[in-house]
């Protein structure tokens, strides 16, 4: 099993590349479900998820071309409409296939998801939007079974603010049977980019990037071209490295208004942020800042980048609190953070962070996607050697971290 070696302390300069986004691409390419025509896609990140995603929908007969970052998808010749438990259990947006494989086909048998443990993330606003659309949905035996003849369209007001389960409801009302209204929708920008991808592929779909989407339904989806949004959360990740410890980067192919919320903490932590219509630049000379914040959703401070900014503030000046409210189970990453030398406590749903003058290197074990990213940031800005394990939760969401951060100055490398 890989593991990722760092020799901290170095600092940081030079340029980086962004990848596409992860929560972008997985939706993205489950709308070539939608069509039987072609989807040429670029800037898809090369990631563990991206794969399994992949080789489900190879699975269901979905043709699919892959060179580098460019994606050709044609759902000409479909023949399965089943996610297996065995494709799933890793990988929670395959429940995405939910709605594009009812919408077109009528029916489908999809496995109740898994994916990081970091808190409870239930299905339930999915199937309840489906049903509303006229879908006869049972679960048995750990499968979601559900038939539809043709979906109707129809009012759905959510419990609860779900990005996987706006995009499965949205694709599935692009090609239901009259008007679908989606209230408190989400409004993270991969829900835009799958909404703009949809169309281009000839769905009308009107209130994109707010919290109320109208879709009027079509009898069918054409193909088209389409470029996946930069990722937010990885352009945050290295922002927060940087701002750890030291240094000056450029990155590029990516947006600064894609997370506002997070740019604006780091600029109280005393970074030097400057951007550009592609390019965002991060200077940091001094010792960051302590900063408070909780998380919540679009537009505010994202729950992806709450593990990443906590390590900033374990070695910041002064004590912050930082609140989660998206999920329960989100301070795993606490108790490796504290092994490094960090001085965190728990009380309900916030922890209380003493910043430390600096880290310690030590072994440390990744517990979830974004928890191994904190541990990376830790490891860069610690005294001495760390080693992180367990890093395919990592490669899950980022696309070659440690060769992206080795051009600008990290000593990290993947060891065996």
């Amino acid at each position: 099993m890989d593991k990722l070696l760092i020799q901290g302390g170095h600092r940081l300069s030079g340029d980086i590349v962004v990848s596409g986004a992860k929560n972008a691409a997985l939706p993205i390419l489950c709308a070539g479900l939608l069509t039987a025509d072609t989807l040429q896609l670029s800037n898809v990140p090369q990631l563990q998820d991206v794969s399994t995603m992949l080789t489900l929908l190879r699975q269901m007969g979905l043709r699919v071309e892959q060179d580098g970052h460019s994606v050709v998808l044609n759902g000409g010749a479909i023949d399965k409409l089943e996610a297996p438990y065995e494709m799933v259990k890793t990988m929670r947006a395959a429940i995405l296939v939910l709605g594009p494989l009812l919408a077109r086909f009528g029916e489908a048998k999809v496995s109740l998801p898994g994916g990081c443990a970091i808190g409870s993330r239930p299905v339930d606003q999915h199937i309840k939007g489906l049903q509303a659309m006229g879908a006869d949905i049972t679960i048995d035996a750990g499968y979601i079974y559900a038939k539809a003849k043709r979906l109707k369209g129809a009012r759905v007001v959510t419990d609860m603010i779900t990005v996987t389960g706006t995009e499965n409801l949205l694709m599935a009302a692009t090609l239901a049977d009259g008007e679908t209204i989606l209230e408190n929708a989400a409004r993270e920008p991969e829900v835009g980019d799958l909404a703009r991808l949809l169309i281009s592929m000839g769905a009308r779909i009107e209130g994109v990037g707010t919290d109320r989407l109208v879709i009027q339904g079509v009898t069918s989806l054409h193909g088209a071209q389409h470029a996946v949004i930069a990722d937010r959360i990885e352009t945050g990740t290295f922002l927060c490295a940087v701002a750890a410890t030291g240094g000056d980067v450029t990155l590029h192919n990516t947006r600064s208004n894609l997370l506002d919320a997070a740019m604006d903490k780091l600029r109280e932590a005393g970074a030097i942020l400057t951007s550009g219509d592609d390019w965002i630049r991060v200077q940091m000379a001094a010792r960051p800042k302590a900063v408070s914040f909780r998380t919540t959703e679009y537009p505010g401070f994202p729950t992806d980048m709450q593990a990443q900014f906590m390590a900033l503030n374990c070695i910041a000046d002064g004590t912050s609190h930082v609140t989660e409210t998206i999920f329960e189970n989100r301070f795993m990453h606490v108790q490796e953070l504290n092994r490094l030398g960090a001085a965190i406590d728990i009380e309900g749903n916030t922890s209380i962070i003493k910043g430390v003058p600096h880290f310690v290197g030590a072994p440390v074990m990744a517990t979830d996607l974004r928890a191994s990213a904190s541990l990376v940031i830790a490891g860069l800005a610690a005294h001495g050697e760390t080693l992180i394990e367990r890093i395919y939760h990592l490669d899950r969401g980022y696309d070659r971290m440690e060769v992206k951060l080795s051009s600008v100055g990290a000593q990290i490398e993947r060891v065996k």
